[in-house]
């Protein structure tokens, strides 16, 4: 495999090639956001800690199954947790997000074919990025249009994804 494949460039710029990444880590940062408090830090903190746990399970030889379904899932469901602005405890939010953060660590690594550190950690800043972006997103959105405005771009995510499954 070429030394670029796995460079922390490489890494950093997988992310931002696919829309069902896109979404799904904008959607983790926004839920955080609009569920305030200490999700605002630990429901990304939780998602790039498991997606890495999921990006080592490739180059372990691990064999994951459905793991296109679970990412097409994270962004049907992660859509509708914007959408619906859930509330969830703390402990429930990590856990919804990292199940999903498995499978997108996963993916990441198999279609990389290479487990490198600097390709791991351009990826975990870039998803952090994302993160931050869904973030600044909810933080932008000021009175009840705003607000409005994010939970339909929730829904339309989740939409999204229904159709992407469909297809």
């Amino acid at each position: 495999m070429p030394e670029c494949a796995i460079s922390f460039v490489s890494g950093f710029a997988h992310p931002l090639h696919g829309a069902d990444h896109l979404v799904a880590m904008i959607a983790v940062g926004t839920w955080g956001a609009l569920a305030g408090g200490r999700a605002i830090r630990i429901w990304p903190i939780a998602f790039v800690a498991t997606m890495l746990v999921g990006f080592a399970s490739t180059a372990a030889g691990i064999a994951v199954p459905l793991v296109e379904p679970a990412i097409l899932s994270s962004i049907v469901v992660l859509g509708l947790l914007v959408a619906f602005a859930a509330e969830a405890p703390l402990w429930l939010g990590a856990a919804i997000i990292s199940l999903f953060a498995f499978f997108h660590g996963h993916v990441h690594g198999t279609e990389t074919a290479a487990a490198s550190v600097p390709y791991a950690t351009g990826l975990a800043v870039a998803t952090g990025a994302l993160h931050v972006t869904g973030i600044a997103i909810c933080s932008c959105t000021s009175g009840s249009i705003g607000r409005v405005a994010l939970r339909v771009a929730g829904a339309v995510a989740a939409f999204g994804g229904v159709v992407a499954m469909a297809g």
